[in-house]
This record gives C-alpha cells, sequence and structure tokens, in this order.
C-alpha cells in the first residue's frame, strides 16, 4: 500500500457529509468555512526557498540576526530557480496566496543597485511572474546582510551617514511598494523589521530607540507621497542572533510605535517570550489597532523560525481572531525558514497548516459558547470548548483541498519526491 496515496474522492465526499452534520448540530456551517479559509489570502515568504540568501551577492557582510541552519541539497541559486520551486509550492497549496518579497530578492540582471538607490525596476520581472502566476505581492525593506548592517545597527545607528542610508532604503522600499500595490490593482504589505541591538549590556538604551523612532517618522512621512495603498507595518522581536542581550525594536516599541503613528502592528508567534500567549494579544491589541499582520513561526526554545505545525499556539491564534469576528482585520504572512528539510515541504507544510489553523477556528462553535458563557454556563462552555477539539476537522479540510483542486491528504508528498528526483537533485 502506498502510504502516500490520495484518498478517493468518493471516501472524501462522504467523509465530510457526516463531519457537516455533525457541525451543524452546533449551528456550524462547513461549506461557508471552507469558502472563508480559501479566500483569505495568506502570502508566503520568498526567502525559505534560498535560505535567506537573496540576490544581491554583497560581499564583506553579516547575518544581521537571521541565520538559516542546514544543508539540505537543492536550495535555489538565482531567480529563475527560485521562481520555479516557487510555482512547484503554489501547484500544492489550496486557497488564495500572495508572495511576500524582501528587497535583497529582486532581480538583478540588469546591474547592482545600492540599496539607498532602490527602485521599482528589479521588482518589474516580478511582477510580471506574479501576473502570471494569479497571485499578489507584499515586500520588505532588507535592513540586514549589508556592511552598513554589521555593527548590529541600521535604522537606530548613531553615524547619521549610516542611519541616513537605512532612512533613504526604507524610503525606496515604500516606492517600490507602490509600484507593486499599482501594478497588480490591490494593497501592497510593506513590512518594516529592524534588526538593531546588542550581544551584551549597552550603557545607553534609551538612545538608539529614540533614534529608530525619529528614523522611522522619516521613512513614513507622508511627504514622501506614498500611496495608501502601501499599507506600512512595523514588527517587533524579542532578541536576535548578535543582540541577545538588548533588541531596540522590541513589540513594547512597535506597539507604541505603530499605535501613535496609525501604522499596522506585526504580531509573530516567533517573537516573543515562550511563556507568552501570543493569542492573548490579539484581543488585547484590536481595541487600539485598526489591523493587524500577523506573522505565523515556530519557536522552539527560541526565536528560530521553525516550520508552521498545527501547533496549539498557532490554533489559538486564530481562535482568538475569528472569535473577535477581526478576520478583514488581519493580514496573514508566514516567517519561518529551514534548510534542514526539503524547501518545497517546508513550503507546503506550513502553508497549509496556517490555512488548516485558520479553517479549525472557523469550525469551532464559538457563538454558542459565548452564548454559554453570557448565561453563566461556563462548565458547559469549557465543555464544548474540549467536545471541539475532537470534532471532525481533517475531514472538512479534505474536502476543501478537494474543492481548491490540489492534492489532498498528505498525496503532495509524492509530487515534492518526484520534483526533487528530477529537479532539485540536478542542483549542485
Amino acid at each position: 500500500m502506498d502510504i502516500f496515496q490520495s484518498p478517493s474522492d468518493s471516501s472524501i465526499e462522504q467523509n465530510y457529509q457526516s463531519a457537516k452534520e455533525k457541525y451543524a448540530a452546533f449551528g456550524i456551517d462547513t461549506d461557508a468555512a471552507i469558502k472563508t479559509a480559501l479566500n483569505k489570502p495568506i502570502s508566503m515568504h520568498c526567502w525559505q526557498v534560498d535560505d535567506v540568501a537573496g540576490f544581491e551577492n554583497l560581499e564583506g557582510t553579516t547575518s544581521g540576526g537571521i541565520m538559516s541552519t542546514g544543508s539540505y541539497p537543492g536550495r535555489a541559486r538565482n531567480i529563475d530557480e527560485a521562481r520555479q520551486d516557487l510555482e512547484e509550492v503554489l501547484r500544492l497549496l489550496p486557497g488564495e496566496q500572495r508572495l511576500n518579497l524582501h528587497a535583497s530578492y529582486g532581480d538583478f540582471s540588469g546591474g547592482a543597485m545600492e540599496r539607498d538607490l532602490l527602485d521599482h525596476t528589479p521588482f518589474v520581472s516580478w511582477a510580471e511572474w506574479a501576473k502570471a502566476q494569479g497571485i499578489q505581492l507584499d515586500f520588505n525593506p532588507t535592513y540586514f546582510g549589508h556592511p552598513l548592517a554589521n555593527d548590529g545597527y541600521t535604522l537606530s545607528h548613531a553615524d547619521p551617514g549610516v542611519r541616513q542610508f537605512w532612512i533613504d532604503h526604507g524610503i525606496a522600499s515604500r516606492n517600490v511598494a507602490t509600484y507593486l500595490a499599482e501594478v497588480q490593482g490591490s494593497i501592497c504589505v510593506n513590512n518594516h523589521w529592524v534588526p538593531d541591538g546588542a550581544k551584551d549590556h549597552p550603557a545607553d538604551r534609551l538612545g538608539p530607540r529614540e533614534r529608530l523612532a525619529a528614523a522611522l517618522d522619516e521613512v513614513l512621512d507622508e511627504a514622501h507621497g506614498i500611496s495608501e495603498q502601501c499599507v506600512d507595518a512595523v514588527e517587533g522581536k524579542l532578541f536576535g542572533i548578535g543582540a541577545e542581550d538588548y533588541t531596540v525594536g522590541t513589540n513594547d516599541f512597535y506597539a507604541n510605535y505603530a499605535l501613535s503613528r496609525e501604522k499596522t502592528l506585526c504580531i509573530d508567534l516567533g517573537h516573543y517570550h515562550l511563556s507568552e500567549s501570543v493569542a492573548d494579544k490579539v484581543s488585547a491589541h484590536l481595541p487600539f489597532h485598526k489591523q493587524l499582520l500577523v506573522h505565523t513561526s515556530r519557536p522552539i526554545r527560541w526565536d528560530s523560525d521553525h516550520v508552521v505545525l498545527v501547533t496549539d499556539e498557532v490554533r489559538e491564534m486564530f481562535q482568538e481572531v475569528i472569535r473577535a469576528s477581526a478576520l478583514d482585520r488581519a493580514y496573514l504572512a508566514l516567517d519561518f525558514f529551514d534548510a534542514s528539510i526539503n524547501r518545497i515541504g517546508a513550503y507546503v507544510i506550513g502553508t497549509r497548516a496556517t490555512r488548516q489553523a485558520l479553517l479549525i477556528a472557523l469550525l469551532e462553535p464559538s457563538a454558542l459558547c459565548k452564548q454559554l458563557e453570557a448565561e453563566g454556563k461556563n462548565a458547559q462552555k469549557l465543555a464544548l470548548m474540549e467536545h471541539a477539539k475532537a470534532l471532525p476537522h481533517g475531514a472538512v479540510w479534505d474536502k476543501l483541498c478537494l474543492q481548491a483542486g490540489v492534492p489532498t491528504g498528505v498525496s503532495w508528498i509524492a509530487e515534492m519526491e518526484k520534483y526533487e528526483v528530477s529537479v532539485l537533485q540536478n542542483r549542485s
């Protein structure tokens, strides 16, 4: 028996009808849940495909707090191979997808371009490629992996010249995001993650934060004439490689910054203390922020960006979004990178897990649970929440994949293996 064989369409339909009846008993419309889960865009990250290397080929750089570990064969070595791999991934995914580009992933075949002078031309071919794939693009300035980031500081740098370089890069990236938004006719989320920090006990913690706030104000100044279709987000972090003691842009810093400047706050599941409930932060921020950018990731003991699985943390994050009726206020994106396993598999596992967690949240009888809670029937509410975990959401997920026309169950693994033999193993 082939363990990676797809279940038959008839068995999927039969299991789905049984599951549909079980959910209907609790007032859940599974057809509507599937439709919502399929239509919500998830922005895939470009940097899993090549281990966060990018296509600039700059010399004399350090990681800037980002490092993908492992040496699994088949890494994309250039933009053509990256796109080839991404196309394979997209064929295996259900639902609406976007692609999240970093500035360092531009098409520089026409010549190198310094980051402070970046314009939209390295991303014209990306926009054309995305249109051909039927997806849309998001963007990120790249404040790392550059000689002027090697000492651990960029937008918060004490040297005004270095700081201005990165301010100009941030402005340039907003212009690129505006271009992408215009050509694709939709918003382009432009997420600013700044790795600045110190390895050990800085004497001045306030100064860099004041400089970071002032620099971001320059980057995000409305006088630059950036389109409203460029949705700027800011992302905090607990710590990074080389910034173990002090991170300038912490989550507290950015929560205050985003609120005071009316920008989008990014919540990354891997950027908090492991004992914190990141899901709880959703309802803490929603009364004050118009929208949130949610990055799914999986930390293991630290911000290690492991491939997303349907963990309690991921499920609870989406449960809070759905319980708050805030799905239309949340942009969803991925942020993980693992060079120790097949990269196509990493993408498919993580992206499917994110959409599956969203589906599970949509299948929760949250309205009934809220009603029981309002009536003071807390034991009944808790019992129903527990029972919901045992309802057959897997059968609904298989139906979702079948409806989307992508491999069901684990049958996509055979496609991954075929691609590895025919494509990845031929790369040196």
